[in-house]
């Protein structure tokens, strides 16, 4: 009888083990990722580190890329990544979100998790399927993440990364350069904004003062491309997106783009 009492508790104790183990390994994988954004946002600050009126300004000038390009680049910015890989969080929420373009599969994810104590900080940029030749994970981790964003975020400038590594990204995709001239850029061996940019950057300039004193207002009046440049004066532009206007609005929402697990990460 005591025999029988003790094997019974020894399988007792096994299956607790086990439940604990499985609930366990549930809760991770079924850690809560946040619930698409309602009216939709494509700067989601969650962990609360950005400025808000530099935010707004961010916010802007992603609503206005996303209507003249159709590319939805989104920012998440989270304090725990609870439990999640920096890239699988990211595709799961670019997943659940629907980011990008059905049929286009034309979003990015930049997620960000600011580095809090011994916690390290952590950022990885997921792009659909559409993208991933246009924006090669060795790309995204070799130059925009360690040459735009890392410099930043070391020094806990969150937005003045976030804004140096989205510029790239959407020079890139816009189609003003390729990420090919982008890396040659980098290593010092061109520039990625050709000069002409900014010859006509001053005729238009000077031609909007002779007729009537034209105001021209970047994202209106100029091509999204030109009014970057003039914003930023080229790569690595200093974190800022100046006086960008995108009219207000929304950007009309996600279309359901798909991931397949593109993107590259970096730490620090």
């Amino acid at each position: 009888m005591k025999f029988r009492l003790a094997k019974n508790s020894i399988t007792m104790k096994k299956i607790i083990i086990v439940l604990v183990a499985v609930f366990s390994l549930v809760s991770v994988l079924y850690a809560e990722i946040p619930e698409r954004p309602n009216p939709p946002k494509l700067v989601n600050d969650y962990a609360n580190i950005l400025d808000k009126n530099k935010s707004g300004q961010l916010e802007s000038a992603l609503v206005q890329f996303a209507r003249e390009t159709s590319t939805q680049i989104v920012v998440v910015t989270v304090a725990d990544l609870e439990g999640y890989d920096p890239g699988d969080y990211a595709v799961r929420l670019a997943e659940k979100w629907g980011v990008g373009q059905k049929g286009k599969d034309n979003g990015i994810v930049v997620l960000l998790k600011p580095k809090v104590g011994s916690s390290k900080g952590q950022v990885f940029i997921a792009t659909g399927y559409g993208l991933e030749g246009v924006l090669p994970d060795a790309i995204v981790n070799g130059a925009i993440i360690d040459s735009e964003m890392l410099p930043h975020f070391k020094q806990d400038d969150y937005f003045g990364g976030l804004v140096a590594g989205i510029k790239v990204m959407m020079e890139i995709t816009a189609g003003e350069y390729t990420a090919e001239n982008y890396q040659q850029s980098v290593k010092g061996e061109g520039s990625v904004v050709p000069f002409f940019i900014f010859i006509v950057i001053m005729v238009i300039s000077v031609f909007g003062r002779g007729r009537r004193r034209r105001f021209y207002s970047p994202g209106r009046s100029l091509p999204f491309w030109l009014a970057m440049g003039m914003m930023s004066g080229g790569r690595s532009g200093g974190g800022s997106f100046g006086n960008f206007s995108s009219g207000g609005g929304s950007f009309g929402g996600f279309g359901g783009g798909g991931f397949g697990g593109g993107g590259a990460g970096g730490s620090w």
